[in-house]
């Protein structure tokens, strides 16, 4: 049987003052006194969110009796939560969840390769996502098994690079119909006392006009000088700015019972958009897992993991010296997944994590494949037989170490 709801004015000595996030109730965070933060789950106990994104309700096969159920499956494996993208119809499981809002879907875009996001300096920006959050998070005020509002998907915040212009520059190029491009006109002049050659002089680049600008643009030439670096990571700071705080201004009118999780990354975030998307803009962000923020020297917010996976090559590229005895491509991902699971679950802004995808993608070889559960609908015990003891154990985990007696 669940307890009494806590609140956090009951149970201060559990938790460092100031520091709740979220209405009593539902989720809500909290950091104890040893600086690690904590999810509570709406009855007050502690939740350590085990959440899987694109979860579907399995479908029937010639070949089995009764297709096998997902959320059965989630719950044998040790996850709790629902994640981006999972069906709808799962949600009367009773398993936690998280929702998307999708600010982006019908307004206006910037689009260019490496950059995919909303224009917030559209004038219809601010308006329409109070629109959009009204008409999607307002049916979900009050629901306990909601964790949470995810704001978008699939955003690309840019990255300078010789071969790709940075979001500032994609953004001098677009067509003066954009309220962006007279936004980063005027920006990026009054870093320079609103003088061309001032600009040129910064960025160490011939700039005779705007238009040169477009053309290093429509030849995919990125300016990555330093002068232009600092510019473009100022315009990206602001963007995320507006971004983060639009969205849970429109959310919290909406639905004020839920966390905001901001936008889902698919790859390491820009620093400039990290800084941005904490609180008060963000209650809870959503870094990937080998992204997350550094342990010391910081102020610390919480994080749910994001977009774990150990498909990549930083998992299977053999080291500099090997072991004595030569571990298989396999063999080696496990073992530094594993690695790089305990040392999540220890991060103390970590409250959770969420596995990638519930199915590999087309394309994916098994079992170097991202799923836990193939094509065929067959359980990826590759992954599984790691994921459910770590589930299974993660709350230990998770425990402050205890100082060591004095002899």
């Amino acid at each position: 049987m669940a307890s009494a709801p806590e609140s956090l004015a009951e149970s201060a000595s559990r938790w460092r003052s100031g520091t709740g996030r979220g209405r009593e109730g539902f989720f809500r965070v909290a950091q104890r006194p040893d600086g690690r933060w904590s999810l509570l789950a709406p009855d007050g106990a502690p939740f350590f969110a085990r959440i899987v994104n694109g979860v579907k309700a399995a479908a029937p096969a010639a070949d089995r009796p009764a297709a096998p159920d997902s959320a059965a499956r989630l719950r044998a494996w040790g996850f709790n939560t629902l994640g981006a993208g999972s069906e709808a119809g799962l949600r009367d499981d009773g398993l936690a969840y998280v929702a998307t809002v999708d600010f982006a879907a019908g307004a206006a875009m910037v689009a260019a390769p490496g950059v995919r996001l909303p224009d917030v300096y559209a004038a219809e920006w601010s308006g329409g996502a109070a629109e959009r959050a009204g008409a999607v998070c307002s049916p979900l005020r009050g629901e306990p098994s909601l964790l949470g509002w995810i704001t978008d998907e699939q955003l690309l915040w840019g990255e300078a690079r010789p071969d790709r212009p940075g979001l500032l520059q994609v953004c001098l190029s677009l067509e003066p119909s954009f309220a962006a491009y007279h936004a980063a006109w005027e920006f990026v002049l009054a870093l320079h006392g609103g003088k061309l050659d001032a600009l040129a002089r910064a960025w160490g680049v011939p700039v005779a006009n705007k238009e040169t600008v477009r053309d290093w643009t429509r030849g995919d030439r990125g300016v990555v000088t330093r002068g232009c670096l600092r510019d473009d990571a100022r315009w990206v700071r602001e963007w995320a700015r507006r971004y983060f705080f639009s969205t849970a201004a429109a959310i919290r009118a909406a639905d004020p019972d839920h966390l905001v999780l901001g936008c889902r990354f698919a790859g390491p975030a820009p620093a400039a958009v990290q800084a941005e998307g904490v609180y008060p803009a963000v209650d809870v962000a959503l870094p990937v897992w080998t992204d997350l923020p550094g342990a010391e020297g910081q102020t610390l917010h919480p994080v749910i993991a994001g977009e774990v996976a150990w498909n990549g090559a930083e998992f299977q590229q053999a080291p500099a010296t090997g072991p004595a005895r030569r571990l298989t491509s396999v063999e080696r991902m496990l073992r530094r997944a594993r690695t790089a699971l305990d040392r999540t679950a220890r991060h103390p802004a970590v409250v959770g994590y969420a596995w990638a995808q519930w199915q590999d993608a087309a394309g994916e070889v098994p079992p170097f494949a991202r799923g836990l559960v193939h094509g065929d609908g067959a359980e990826a015990r590759e992954h599984t037989e790691l994921l459910a003891p770590f589930n299974a154990r993660v709350e230990t985990l998770r425990r402050p170490e205890r100082p060591a007696s004095s002899p």
